[in-house]
């Protein structure tokens, strides 16, 4: 039952793209596929130097700890001989004696110690932030 009256035959609806929407619409496909290459190199570029960033930060935060746990077991030794040389003492000017070169040897580690974290700290930060610049001099020129 394929006559006259079948919507569907090809004799009833005859249907052809115009050669210039056919055109349009070929070059805006083109388009989009060199956008969405385009696009897909950016994205893959972009986590390339996410994963830069992760792990400087990674190896940053181990050493800033490991440094971290250095210190403390430092200033716990030397606590605990401090408390055994107080123990030690043989009367109250001693101790005292004791007390104030502890705590003058303790304030000059303490700051030796805040200035090595510090420091560490602006190495792991720029280590860090060197991916990020190093992307961002691909796509950005800088200004003359």
């Amino acid at each position: 039952m394929t006559g006259a009256t079948d919507p569907f035959s090809a004799s009833i609806i005859p249907f052809e793209v115009p050669e210039q929407m056919r055109a349009f619409a070929e070059k805006g496909v083109s388009q989009a596929r060199e956008n969405y290459a385009k696009f897909k190199d950016a994205a893959e570029t972009h986590n390339g130097t996410v994963e830069a960033v992760f792990a400087c930060a990674s190896k940053g935060t181990s050493e800033y700890t490991a440094k971290l746990m250095e210190f403390v077991k430092a200033n716990t030794s030397a606590h605990l001989d401090f408390a055994q040389e107080l123990l030690g003492s043989k009367s109250p000017s001693d101790a005292l004696e004791l007390w104030t070169g502890h705590t003058r040897k303790q304030l000059e580690t303490l700051q030796s110690q805040a200035k090595e974290l510090f420091e560490l700290g602006q190495r792991v930060a720029a280590e860090t932030a060197e991916p990020i610049k190093a992307s961002a001099s691909k796509f950005y020129k800088p200004a003359a």
